[in-house]
């Protein structure tokens, strides 16, 4: 992937503007477990936001695939976990390295 190719724009969870990634809400591993394709259907599977990449890795460190797929699949879910919230809020205080 170029850099020309890498969206910018504000990340949905610490708000800074910087490089994005796709996260999606139910995590591409536990697509295609049978309970899940029972669960929800194909466009819900793929439903995702657009946030930085140290908001990324500070979701998918805190909790599994399963448990992000069970317990935290909105983007609301996710801003209302404390301990996510608190690694936002740090995240949001961090320096951009240049956005374009």
């Amino acid at each position: 992937m170029t850099r020309s190719s890498v969206k910018v724009g504000e990340c949905e969870t610490c708000h800074r503007r910087t490089f994005l990634t796709f996260h999606h809400l139910i995590p591409r591993k536990v697509h295609r477990r049978k309970r899940f394709q029972k669960l929800y259907s194909k466009d819900t599977l793929n439903q995702g936001v657009m946030i930085c990449r140290q908001c990324h890795r500070g979701i998918h460190k805190c909790y599994d695939e399963v448990t992000l797929a069970e317990r935290f699949n909105t983007l609301q879910l996710l801003l209302n976990d404390p301990q996510l919230e608190k690694h936002f809020q740090w995240v949001a205080k961090q320096r951009v390295k240049n956005p374009l």
